[in-house]
């Protein structure tokens, strides 16, 4: 009697290794492997156009992985859950294996295939899954110390399981479709041209940062120097397990050493636990006060603050790096979302829109916590009055304007002196510099000193409201 076919349904966790759905596939029998793309699964939030550009280089490369173990990856297009079926009434009766996530459209079409098929849902790819890091009374966390000592706590990490499982490929018929006919590549305009990403090859990017990771803590707010993992995006798309970068860091160093980014790590389990435990906190503010905060939803400086063109050459150099390399330094997201959130006005969703559409690691949880963070509407969250000032903030981080003129070229020529706020240099200088204000380099579009005075403003406004509703 021949065993049943085991389908490994990837989505994100495009990876072979420390992965439980794969080695439970692998354990269970012939196995055969499967991408849904369902263009329209999570509504507003359906993946963006970075995403797929990553998405597209990690099938190829796990596509390649797989058929070096004699194992097919089957693409097909469609609504997720009628494809499904559909390849099971294709290839006959079949186990399917997924790992458990935790945007809420991945947790609802679990909840609902899980009734209708022999599905089996695995552990996630975290450091540990959301029920297991409560406080005593068994509720989450909504304050992120208390929950980093509360994870330490449960002692050593798990240790990933590295090695591939050996697997013996499932003998069914299935069609597949072709990867490029998806067109998940940009062409006019190839905007992804100036990317310098290696996607699906993530134990290099770790092996990389190994080397690195001894001045993580000094210099990871620096972003005129390379300091930061590069890890999201690998991290996001599944290519790595968190407890895999864990372990690879302790392995190399000791906790004193790797702790400030470990810390980071159990940051992302913490934003986890806030998607789990609030579906929407994509959509609405984690503070339910601030669902009375006067926020604008448009601007008519909008666009300058998309595309670069502020006035303010830190903000500008970040949003410029985001167009051009799918990703922007940690640092700088704080920079740019209080720019936009308290001193243009502008309602958080509107930014974390546009990082999911241009992040390469646009992540639903760490997205959404981020925003809301700076916005002071998060668990956790910097308090509203804590307003980036993006000129001293300039001149502490990238004090040489290194990365400016990376990412500003027009402002190179400028001096040190100038190069955060241009607009105070006199004429002689600006003329040296081949730059006309206005023509070469926009003026700032905005007076921060009023726009943050206007912020303040608009928060008391808030409370007010809250008090009023409370004596009422």
């Amino acid at each position: 009697m021949s065993q049943q076919t085991q389908v490994i349904w990837f989505r994100q966790d495009l990876r072979l290794c420390d992965q439980a759905a794969v080695k439970a596939a692998a354990k269970a029998g012939p196995v055969i492997a499967l991408y849904i793309h369902d263009e329209k699964l999570g509504g507003d939030w359906a993946i963006g156009s970075a995403s797929k550009y990553w998405l597209h280089h990690s099938l190829n490369t796990l596509q390649a992985k797989l058929a070096r173990q004699g194992v097919k990856l089957i693409l097909r297009r469609g609504q997720a859950a009628e494809t499904l079926k559909q390849f099971i009434q294709d290839i006959g009766p079949a186990t399917i294996h997924v790992t458990r996530h935790f945007e809420p459209w991945l947790a609802a079409l679990d909840e609902t295939l899980v009734q209708s098929l022999d599905y089996h849902i695995h552990s996630s790819g975290l450091l540990y899954e959301p029920e297991e890091v409560l406080k005593e009374d068994g509720t989450p966390f909504r304050v992120f110390t208390p929950f980093y000592k509360a994870l330490l706590a449960k002692g050593p990490v798990p240790r990933p399981q590295n090695d591939i499982p050996e697997m013996t490929a499932a003998q069914v018929d299935a069609c597949s479709d072709d990867l490029s006919d998806w067109a998940l590549l940009p062409t006019k305009p190839d905007w992804a041209r100036g990317f310098n990403w290696a996607p699906g090859e993530a134990h290099e990017a770790l092996s990389d940062f190994q080397d690195r990771v001894s001045s993580y803590k000094a210099r990871r707010d620096r972003p005129d120097i390379d300091m930061t993992s590069k890890l999201s995006p690998h991290l996001h798309f599944g290519e790595i397990s968190a407890r895999q970068v864990w372990h690879g860091l302790l392995n190399a160093h000791e906790f004193e050493t790797v702790g400030p980014f470990l810390r980071q790590l159990v940051w992302r389990d913490f934003s986890y636990t806030l998607l789990h435990a609030q579906s929407d906190f994509a959509d609405e503010a984690w503070n339910p006060k601030f669902k009375a905060f006067p926020w604008n939803w448009d601007h008519p400086q909008l666009d300058a603050w998309k595309y670069g063109q502020t006035g303010f050459p830190i903000v500008d150099a970040a949003m410029r790096q985001l167009w051009q390399t799918g990703w922007m330094h940690n640092r700088l997201r704080m920079i740019v979302a209080s720019f936009l959130t308290k001193n243009m006005g502008v309602h958080w969703r509107v930014g974390e829109k546009w990082f999911w559409d241009t992040l390469v690691d646009a992540d639903l949880a760490n997205n959404a916590a981020g925003w809301q963070w700076v916005a002071g509407s998060g668990a956790d969250a910097a308090p509203y009055f804590r307003i980036f000032n993006p000129i001293t903030q300039s001149e502490k981080f990238d004090p040489k304007g290194d990365f400016i003129r990376t990412y500003v070229p027009e402002l190179a020529q400028l001096p040190t002196k100038f190069i955060h706020k241009p607009w105070i240099a006199d004429d002689a200088t600006l003329k040296a510099a081949n730059i006309t204000l206005g023509q070469d380099y926009p003026h700032p579009i905005l007076d921060h000193g009023e726009a943050r005075r206007a912020a303040l403003a608009a928060y008391e406004q808030m409370k007010q409201r809250q008090e009023t509703y409370a004596t009422t």
